[in-house]
């Protein structure tokens, strides 16, 4: 990752990657494919997923969320 982004060389590569719409999902980060250049995550590449896919992606979500609203609970300042 770091040298895709030092060199400017649009790999593609698996990254944690801020969601705003793509996939179905916005204001969460999920692992997703992305062209990494000089500005970081420059595109998230959308494939195509197959139904039990699209179901493992959205529970994997579903984990995420509901692990945060966990760590909210403990920890006043996550909340804004």
């Amino acid at each position: 990752m770091a040298e895709s982004y030092l060199k400017d060389l649009k790999k593609q590569l698996p990254c944690a990657a801020y969601l705003n719409g793509e996939y179905g999902f916005k204001d969460i980060y999920a692992g997703v494919p992305v062209i990494i250049g000089k500005k970081g995550v420059e595109e998230i590449i959308e494939i195509n997923l197959s139904d039990e896919e699209k179901k493992n992606f959205s529970l994997s979500i579903k984990a995420v969320n509901d692990l945060f609203d966990a760590a909210k609970k403990i920890d006043d300042q996550l909340k804004n």
